[in-house]
C-alpha cells in the first residue's frame, strides 16, 4: 500500500502514521524527509521525527527499509552533509535497512522525471523501484 501524499513532510508523516499503516503491515518502506530538506527544516527535527516513526514500527514488529535522500546547497553545504548523514546514523541506530539514495540514476536525469524535473516519471518510478527491490528482496527472504 502506498501512503504517501505528495509535497509531505515528516511531521505531516508522524501526525498520520498510525492511521496510514494497517495492523497488518509487516515491512515499512520510510522516504521522508526530502521535502523538509528542500524546506530548510532543522535537521534535528527531521531525525527526530523519522526516528519516532521507525520506533513506532519496530514497536509493532514492523521491518523497515528507510530510504536516505540528498538535497541540493540551497541552505549550505553544512546543512546539505548534516541532512545526508542523518539516514546512516538513523539505520544504524535502529538497525534499519537503509537504501543510500532513492533517486540513485534518476535525479536529474530528465528522461525520468516530469514536466517539472523533481518528480518522477513511470520511468523514474520503475527505476526507483529497481533501486529498492534488493533491499525489499532481503527482508522477505528473512
Amino acid at each position: 500500500m502506498n501512503a504517501g501524499v505528495r509535497g509531505d513532510t515528516t511531521a505531516g508523516g508522524l501526525k498520520r502514521f498510525e492511521t496510514a499503516l494497517p495492523p497488518d503491515t509487516r515491512i515499512l518502506i520510510l522516504e521522508l524527509g526530502a521535502n523538509d530538506g528542500l524546506r530548510g527544516v532543522a535537521v534535528s527535527a527531521i531525525e527526530n521525527n523519522l526516528s519516532a516513526m521507525i520506533t513506532r514500527a519496530e514497536a509493532r514488529g514492523i521491518r523497515v527499509v528507510l530510504c536516505g535522500m540528498m538535497v541540493p546547497p540551497h541552505h549550505g553545504w553544512n546543512y546539505a552533509l548534516a541532512f545526508h548523514d542523518l539516514f546512516p546514523r538513523l539505520a544504524a541506530r535502529h538497525g534499519a535497512l537503509l537504501v543510500p539514495f532513492l533517486l540513485q540514476d534518476v535525479a536529474l536525469n530528465a528522461d525520468l522525471n516530469g514536466p517539472d524535473g523533481i518528480h518522477p516519471n513511470k520511468a523514474g518510478a520503475a527505476r526507483i523501484a529497481e533501486t529498492i527491490w534488493p533491499y525489499l528482496e532481503r527482508l522477505l527472504n528473512d
